[in-house]
C-alpha cells in the first residue's frame, strides 16, 4: 500500500466534504435571510434556526479547511521499527476472531474509510483511543482498549 496515495485519497474526500459543508452554508444562509422567512412573532423561528444551522455548517467548513492543511504538510514517514508505530504507520492489526484490519495513522480530522487496492483501510488519528494504543507499539505487541464496558484487544500483525 502507497502512503502517499492513501494520503491524496483522503485529500480528495476532505475536498468534497468542504464542497458539501459549504453548499449547506450557502443554503442554509439563503433560508435564514430570504424575506418570507422574516419571524412575525415570537414563535415564528424558521430564520433563526437556519441562521444557527448556516453557523454551524460554517465551522464545519473551517474544520475541514484546517484538517485538509494539516494533511497537505503531512509527510508519511518509512516505518523505523525501533521507535514503533508512529504517526504515518500503516498497521494491520488481527483481533481474537482472526479478524484483519488496516489503520494509516494520520494527522487530525482525516477519519475515513479507503480502499486500497482489495482493502479496506481505516484512516485514524493519533488522538483516537485506538491510534493512541498503537503509538511505540511493534509487530507481535498487543494493543488494547476499552470501549464502553467491552475491552477490546488486538495483536499487531505488521507495521510499515
Amino acid at each position: 500500500m502507497d502512503k502517499f496515495l492513501l494520503q491524496q485519497q483522503v485529500l480528495e474526500r476532505l475536498a468534497e466534504d468542504l464542497l458539501q459543508a459549504e453548499q449547506a452554508v450557502r443554503s442554509a444562509h439563503e433560508t435564514a435571510t430570504h424575506e418570507e422567512n422574516i419571524a412575525e412573532n415570537k414563535y415564528d423561528t424558521l430564520g433563526l434556526e437556519a441562521a444557527y444551522l448556516a453557523t454551524g455548517q460554517a465551522r464545519r467548513a473551517e474544520a475541514i479547511r484546517l484538517a485538509m492543511a494539516n494533511w497537505r504538510l503531512f509527510r508519511p514517514r518509512p516505518y523505523d521499527a525501533s521507535e514503533g508505530i508512529q504517526l504515518g504507520a500503516l498497521v494491520c492489526l488481527v483481533d481474537s476472531d482472526d479478524k484483519q484490519q488496516r489503520f494509516f495513522l494520520g494527522p487530525s480530522g482525516g477519519s475515513m474509510k479507503l480502499v486500497s487496492g482489495a482493502q479496506p483501510v481505516q484512516v485514524i488519528s493519533c488522538e483516537a483511543p485506538l491510534g493512541r494504543a498503537m503509538l511505540g507499539k511493534s509487530e507481535g505487541d498487543e494493543v488494547s482498549i476499552q470501549v464502553a464496558p467491552i475491552r477490546q484487544q488486538f495483536e499487531v500483525l505488521s507495521a510499515h
